[in-house]
């Protein structure tokens, strides 16, 4: 599944490119003004397709400063679910998920967060808020309940 968040009037067929791309066929999106960001639009779509797919769309659509979006993974019997969020002043933010959304933090990363925080609460603290990607979901959570509502459209794997 992809949301585009925000994505300004000009950027919208890049986006649509830079996807069909990806998907190896054409891609129309049907956008929708983004009432939290004057001028920009949202869109959202789901499709199937083999592992690493996400990752790929992930890795076109970064490249476009002013987008906004989050795209996850609903995982496979070789895959895990993960989730990718994106914005322009944060980056990519990537975590594994369980199949309800939640955040997976690994073993590795709670020692090293413990390890680097070294007793101190509020810097552990910070650390989990980190591995948790709560930045991202503090920047996008304005552009997510703006959207509440709106239709999906879903593609499917080709060729």
């Amino acid at each position: 599944m992809l949301t585009i968040m925000s994505a300004p009037s000009p950027l919208c067929p890049h986006v649509e490119w830079a996807l069909g791309g990806v998907l190896g066929m054409p891609i129309s999106l049907d956008w929708r003004p983004q009432p939290a960001e004057r001028g920009s639009y949202r869109s959202e779509f789901s499709w199937t397709g083999a592992p690493g797919m996400t990752a790929r769309i992930v890795s076109a659509l970064k490249r476009w400063p002013r987008l906004r979006f989050e795209a996850s993974d609903a995982g496979s019997a070789t895959a895990e679910p993960e989730r990718y969020s994106y914005t322009p002043t944060l980056g990519v933010f990537h975590a594994m998920t369980t199949l309800n959304g939640d955040v997976v933090i690994r073993e590795d990363q709670l020692r090293g967060a413990m390890l680097s925080a070294r007793g101190d609460a509020e810097a552990l603290q910070e650390e989990l808020e980190a591995l948790l990607g709560s930045a991202w979901d503090e920047e996008l959570d304005v552009f997510r309940q703006a959207g509440e509502g709106e239709s999906l459209r879903w593609l499917h794997e080709v060729g």
